[in-house]
């Protein structure tokens, strides 16, 4: 039978791109949903990490398997970081992500090259049932785009817009997305450790 994940979120994004990166290994990544726990959890700390194991750790007391969380963000340089840790609240938390992403977008019309740069940066937490945690951290350097493109990815990825690839975050498919993304390095790091540490 299959060893379990709980992946603390209900962002249905997040979990589609977990469970894809899981997919070659003996583990079942299961939603909070899936196991029936409701819990808010109040991320009140100073960093991605910070939230991140708060996450992880306040979830973990709900069941006994090992608890994975993120948490993540946009860093646009030349609003002084903003929305950063911020990020799902900006602007409200009920705020769809094509107000949010329009409003960025306007904030940086008179910015040109190279200070339009931005990056997602994502950490993530383990939690395991004896209490320990461990965290892994990724960054996806890129820049604003100068308008909003693509269907593929949520929040910001429309309007992140990757020199190198020449399209947005939300315009890569899936797969090279994963490889490449900030939470899909944080969550790849994640999942060696998981490995070695379980082998």
């Amino acid at each position: 039978m299959d060893k379990k994940i709980i992946f603390a979120t209900g962002n249905e994004g997040k979990i589609k791109e977990i469970k894809m990166i899981f997919e070659d290994t003996q583990w079942e990544v299961l939603s909070m949903k899936d196991v029936g726990i409701q819990v808010d959890v109040e991320e009140n700390g100073n960093s991605f990490e910070e939230n991140a194991i708060i996450k992880a750790k306040a979830i973990a007391k709900y069941c006994k398997e090992i608890v994975l969380a993120d948490d993540s963000g946009l860093v646009v340089d030349a609003l002084n970081g903003e929305p950063g840790i911020y990020s799902a609240r900006y602007m409200g938390e009920d705020t769809s992500y094509v107000i949010k992403n329009e409003n960025i977008l306007d904030r940086m019309k008179d910015f040109k090259g190279e200070k339009r740069s931005a990056r997602f940066i994502c950490a993530v937490a383990a939690a395991f049932p004896d209490g320990q945690v461990i965290t892994t951290q990724g960054v996806m350097e890129g820049e604003i785009a100068q308008c909003s493109s693509g269907e593929n990815g949520f929040g910001y990825d429309p309007i992140f817009y990757l020199p190198q690839y020449q399209s947005t975050s939300a315009e890569l498919d899936p797969k090279t997305k994963n490889q490449i993304s900030h939470r899909g390095k944080a969550l790849e790091e994640m999942k060696k450790i998981l490995v070695n540490r379980l082998a």
